[in-house]
């Protein structure tokens, strides 16, 4: 298989560092590689593009068959090819993403292990709220700069397998959401019945239908609305509709222009598609699906325009590797909206909560010596916190089995189900019982998910014991692993007693966990 012929660059400079990432995606194996310099900055070296329809096996035959995943190798050994000439060895320098066709694909492990055999690449199959994570990181730098789009803003990609949709306000998420209606997925899903291609048509338009009626539900009424859009679809409608279009910047394009488009490619088999616009057998089938969708949603928010975006989830991935642990800070206060959201919902003691979470956040960054957990535990352990009392809202008794049940249920941004799989039984652990064998949730969990727990539940118990009062009148505290102890001092009071019966009742996982006895003190005042 041929991969287009690039000409290289210079070598990066030696105070740049060379990445590169590559998103297996349903349609096609997209790869960018960049330079990424010492005060974050990206920028772009190359772009390649090759089509292998992952999509047409996993929707219609519910997994990856065997010509298919060699074509995957193929395609990503040439890519490494051209990595080497880049200079480009170190994994830590490469990441390789695969969204819905492989996530969902029967077959998804065997075809992880085949790539990572031939090549050595480790893929990481992200979950849909991973996705919008990314997507929100790379279109992030656009938003900031724009002056001529509305602060009220539903970024929207219709992809091959799901449909992405992000509510901000003032560049905040307030809301998202991962559908499964992608324009590969439904084309071939329908394509099984063997209907006619008017029907098709009809049965594309209702499915549509239902998804936008329920985006609408989550939008504001009467406040000025933009409709973002990115994809690989709508891009090609900009560079068909749009004279002199800069894919580095927003562009406004007429729904009336677009819906005509449409029309007209809905009107030809992709066949016809591929032999007048030069596509790709999968760009060819998905096309048409994904334009509908996107003019659907346009005319139900009765907007006369879209906005148009070159931004796509290598941005993404690409401002995660410049930005690393600066952004873990950042989505911190990017998923509290939602997730307060969620926790007004169910009616929570949010002063509480929210002191809570303050009081974890700290304990985690002062025993990170002891507990030795990757940053990203601090976020599980964060909403877990503001959310452990949520259960309250069903009943009083047992009411942190209620949390975790309705955490694991949740939709936040940001957070796929495996991270809210942890959150959920770390806020079930916040009281009661320890971590036992004969808890079947807990015990579906790995080894190290399974420590993770334990040793972030025994934290959060301290913090939930230090507002036993509720009134938030410990605000600063600080921590002395002194022998077989840790010491938490304060000034903020003169007298413990409530916090200390509160630590006595909340049992002994921190010591079972971590083999310290917690000893709570009052801090000596400097004279």
């Amino acid at each position: 298989m041929s991969i287009p012929t690039t000409n290289l660059p210079p070598r990066t400079a030696d105070h740049a560092r060379a990445v590169a990432v590559i998103d297996i995606g349903t349609s096609s194996i997209r790869m960018a590689i960049a330079e990424i310099d010492q005060q974050g900055q990206i920028r772009i070296l190359d772009q390649l593009q090759q089509a292998v329809n992952l999509g047409r096996d996993c929707f219609t035959k519910g997994g990856i068959q065997r010509p298919t995943i060699e074509q995957c190798v193929e395609v990503l050994n040439d890519y490494l090819q051209i990595l080497d000439e880049y200079g480009i060895h170190d994994p830590v320098n490469v990441r390789v993403v695969a969204t819905s066709a492989v996530r969902e694909a029967d077959n998804r492990m065997a075809f992880l292990d085949r790539i990572y055999i031939a090549t050595g690449l480790h893929v990481v199959a992200i979950e849909e709220a991973e996705v919008s994570r990314v997507t929100f990181l790379g279109i992030r730098p656009q938003l900031e700069g724009a002056t001529d789009v509305a602060q009220d803003r539903i970024v929207c990609e219709v992809g091959g397998g799901s449909t992405e949709v992000l509510l901000l306000k003032s560049n905040r998420v307030v809301h998202s959401q991962s559908y499964r209606l992608g324009s590969l997925r439904l084309r071939k899903s329908l394509e099984k019945f063997g209907a006619p291609s008017d029907k098709l048509r009809r049965i594309m338009e209702t499915q549509i239908g239902s998804i936008v009626d329920q985006v609408r539900e989550h939008v504001p009424a009467g406040v000025p609305l933009d409709v973002i859009a990115l994809g690989a679809d709508v891009r090609f409608a900009a560079s068909q509709l749009i004279e002199d279009w800069d894919p580095e910047e927003f562009a406004t394009l007429p729904l009336d222009h677009l819906e005509e488009l449409t029309e007209r490619i809905m009107e030809k088999d992709p066949s016809e598609l591929i032999q007048q616009y030069q596509l790709s057998q999968p760009d060819a089938e998905t096309l048409g699906p994904a334009l509908l969708a996107y003019t659907r949603l346009a005319r139900a928010l009765e907007l006369d325009h879209l906005v148009i975006t070159n931004t796509n989830l290598r941005n993404g991935l690409l401002q995660e590797m410049a930005s690393g642990e600066a952004w873990l800070r950042e989505f911190q206060d990017q998923v509290i909206g939602p997730v307060l959201d969620r926790g007004r919902h169910f009616d929570f003691d949010e002063s509480h909560a929210l002191h809570v979470a303050k009081l974890a956040r700290v304990l985690f960054q002062q025993t990170a010596d002891l507990h030795e957990l990757e940053m990203h535990y601090e976020t599980i352990l964060y909403v877990a916190a503001v959310l452990h009392e949520i259960g309250l809202y069903i009943k009083d008794t047992s009411y942190h089995k209620h949390s975790m049940y309705l955490i694991r249920n949740s939709e936040l941004f940001g957070i796929g189900p495996t991270n809210l799989q942890l959150i959920s039984q770390v806020a079930r652990y916040h009281r009661r019982a320890s971590p036992k064998q004969s808890h079947k949730p807990y015990m579906t969990l790995d080894r190290d998910q399974r420590v993770a727990v334990s040793k972030l539940a025994a934290i959060l118990r301290i913090a939930v014991a230090l507002d036993a009062s509720r009134t938030q009148r410990i605000a600063s505290i600080q921590v002395l692993q002194s022998n077989a102890s840790l010491v938490i001092s304060t000034s903020d009071v003169h007298d413990l007693t409530h916090e200390q019966l509160a630590l006595h009742q909340s049992g002994t996982l921190f010591e079972e966990t971590y083999g310290l006895k917690v000893i709570f003190s009052i801090a000596r005042q400097e004279s």
